[in-house]
């Protein structure tokens, strides 16, 4: 399952951790606490108290757990061991010794970017270079190979395009978003009074 050329990529990349090691702080930083700002993001835009957004944060949560189950599956089916089991590698960060393929965190990363991306949020650019850059640091830490982002981020993304399309275009998916939202908001409501005029859909 791991090509030469999949470990000539990955060893190209890992061995930057030696030429540029400067850039080691960095990569720590998006390979294992970027993720928490993309969590951030989450909790900020349902707190906006914006339908919009509140619709999105349902789309983004649901593809992520789908791209997350799919892992699991494949994680199961098609094991691969992390680079730094079966090589010599520059590990920057510890990691559990558990499936490499595909990468939770790309299809994480890639099922938030996307789904803000297709919501058209103002800062998409943004939250689709932070899903790059998450999934770059991971094969420069030595914790995967470039077939196991690669496939992650696909995932992520159809996983984030089919949730969207189910929400737009099929009613029973609709009705049970927005039945969730409604009990939801009925219970904030009386704990929580709006006080505050709704924001923009493209904040």
């Amino acid at each position: 399952m791991l090509s030469n050329l999949d470990y000539q990529i990955f060893h190209l990349i890992n061995e930057q951790a030696n030429t540029f090691a400067f850039l080691n702080g960095v990569i720590r930083f998006f390979a294992e606490d970027f993720q928490y700002v993309f969590a951030l993001a989450l909790i900020l835009y349902w707190f906006s108290r914006n339908k919009l957004n509140r619709k999105m944060i349902v789309s983004a949560v649901v593809s992520t757990c789908l791209g997350m189950g799919i892992s699991f599956i494949i994680g199961h089916l098609m094991y691969r061991d992390r680079p730094f089991v079966t090589h010599t590698v520059i590990q920057l960060i510890k990691h559990p010794a558990n499936a490499s393929f595909p990468s939770d965190h790309a299809i994480g990363a890639f099922a938030l970017a996307v789904t803000f991306w297709l919501y058209g949020k103002k800062f998409r650019l943004f939250w689709l270079a932070a899903a790059l850059l998450i999934s770059f640091s991971r094969i420069w830490a030595g914790v995967h190979y470039p077939s196991d982002i690669a496939v992650g981020a696909l995932i992520g993304t159809l996983c984030a395009v089919s949730t969207r399309y189910l929400l737009l275009h099929f009613k029973r998916p609709q009705q049970l978003a927005n039945l969730c939202l409604e009990l939801y908001e009925k219970a904030e409501h009386k704990i929580w009074n709006k006080s505050t005029k709704p924001q923009s859909d493209d904040a």
